[in-house]
């Protein structure tokens, strides 16, 4: 299972909870990892494929870690899927650089396992910058509200016209998955119940709609 969503929409601290409700492998990326990521965030023009060619590459070694049950012998949850990156590559690059993106993406996306469910977390913008800010990474302090719009449309475009996999969209504007019990406890009940397709979970109403 994966959970995925924005920057800063709080996919780790859910992922890891899961993880630990279930006795699960959490399976983290490790993000500053990117040596051109600090680059990226203070011109995004000039550094957009070098950080997402690392990404890429990264990303696509990890996820076929997975796919070897020698290594992970139970159940898995990860905080990002191979997707993702797609999903950035498609805000970040110009036409020519994700023609060349594309065509290696294409080459590496058959190799990888595909999730059973994902758990896509949302948040308005003012949410992540607020959880942005809030965790205090150095070289996420040049993030843009812009940015960060442009990036909430693209997983929206991504999850609900594309269908690929089934999916439980959650809104996290009002969640407090690590203080609340009762949202984290609505949440498993959502993903047990979960019945295929997309289907909405959220946390201050209680219940899946």
């Amino acid at each position: 299972m994966v959970v995925e969503g924005p920057i800063g929409v709080g996919k780790t601290t859910v992922c890891n909870l899961l993880a630990s409700a279930w006795q699960a492998e959490a399976v983290l990326e490790e993000v500053e990892d990117n040596p051109f990521l600090p680059k990226f965030y203070r011109n995004r023009k000039a550094w957009a494929f070098q950080t997402q060619l690392f990404f890429l590459l990264s990303r696509y070694g990890r996820q076929k870690e997975l796919a070897q049950p020698s290594l992970f012998g139970g159940a898995v949850v990860a905080d990002y899927m191979f997707a993702k990156d797609r999903i950035f590559a498609s805000i970040n690059l110009d036409d020519d650089e994700f023609a060349l993106y594309e065509k290696l993406c294409s080459m590496l996306e058959p190799r990888v396992p595909q999730p059973d469910l994902v758990v896509y977390l949302q948040a308005s913008s003012d949410s992540l910058l607020r959880r942005i800010t809030s965790r205090g990474r150095p070289f996420e302090m040049d993030i843009s509200r812009s940015y960060l719009e442009k990036l909430i449309d693209a997983y929206n475009d991504y999850f609900f016209r594309s269908r690929r996999h089934p999916t439980l969209v959650v809104n996290t504007d009002h969640a407090d998955f690590r203080k609340k019990g009762d949202d984290f406890n609505g949440l498993l009940e959502a993903i047990a119940v979960h019945g295929g397709g997309i289907q909405t979970f959220v946390p201050r109403l209680g219940g899946k709609r």
